[in-house]
């Protein structure tokens, strides 16, 4: 009896979904497998509340095994990298960044201003106990028309020349931009996007630009109600897994208060997709990347 009334509430569940236009669809277990975050910030805000031991601790729990850190100063970079056997214990490698902000006044005109190409020349001659840096970046162009300027145009063309790997928060006109002055860069796109740019110009990009790389925080249109991924989104993924990165983004001290359910809704909707699929974007494109263990 029981198994029948199971069999019956069964069937009309799949009859409502099939009334509501979709199909039946069982819900789907969590990724399970580690997670490289593609977007981590250790600002000079956070070091206090959130001591190194601490970040350690987050990442552990929610099975990040490996993070693109940069911080305002790069200062937070360097204490990340400098804690070697504490990183080793949580199983965490560190791909360090630097970050163009010397103070919060950098953001809005780091683009106009020459003295932030010599520091960056001189955070690569220092690099850090982690290795060598390896890209630039997060950085911000407010406006597409400032990645013309001699500043953003000097730091593709370095970053090309040096392999290194960028990190822009910015619209998709400034990518055009960007990959115009440092065509072979590899260029990680912050949020795929700010403000929901369309699916349909997001790959038209990343067709037109082969080391486009989309990072998925803060990502309008993603995931539906349900946390699971949206329809166009699930489309993109299956010719273009290769190209996206799972990111948290702790820019401010309250993304740390969140940092392991902001894994976890990652986690949701990568176990929606094919293994394959959730694999590349969790952890495998960062580790071809960054040439990971």
């Amino acid at each position: 009896m029981i198994a029948r009334r199971t069999l019956l509430r069964r069937g009309l569940c799949g009859a409502a979904a099939l009334a509501l236009g979709r199909p039946a669809q069982a819900a789907s277990e969590p990724w399970r497998g580690p997670i490289f975050d593609a977007h981590l910030h250790y600002n000079d805000e956070a070091q206090q509340p959130y001591p190194l031991p601490e970040v350690l601790a987050r990442l552990k729990r929610s099975g990040v095994r490996g993070a693109l850190a940069n911080s305002r100063p790069n200062d937070g970079t360097l204490a990340l990298a400098a804690a070697r056997e504490a990183r080793a214990a949580a199983g965490v490698q560190l791909v360090p960044f630097i970050r163009l902000y010397r103070n919060r006044a950098d953001y809005a005109s780091w683009h106009q201003d020459r003295s932030i190409v010599a520091m960056v020349e001189s955070e690569l001659e220092r690099g850090t106990a982690a290795g060598p840096y390896r890209g630039l970046g997060e950085f911000h162009l407010y406006e597409s028309a400032f990645a013309d300027h001699p500043t953003p145009r000097t730091l593709m063309a370095l970053a090309q020349e040096r392999g290194l790997a960028v990190l822009a928060h910015c619209d998709d006109v400034a990518i055009e931009k960007l990959m115009a002055h440092g065509p072979r860069a590899r260029l990680i796109w912050a949020h795929t996007g700010i403000g929901g740019v369309p699916v349909a110009r997001v790959r038209a990009l990343l067709e037109r630009h082969p080391t486009l790389l989309g990072e998925l925080s803060y990502r309008p249109g993603l995931t539906d109600a349900a946390g699971q991924p949206a329809p166009e989104w699930r489309a993109l993924f299956q010719g273009h897994s290769q190209r996206f990165l799972v990111g948290s983004d702790t820019w401010v001290n309250a993304r740390w208060d969140s940092y392991e359910s902001l894994m976890q809704e990652a986690r949701t909707w990568l176990g929606a997709l094919p293994p394959e699929q959730a694999q590349r974007i969790a952890w495998g494109n960062a580790q071809s990347l960054f040439g990971l263990t």
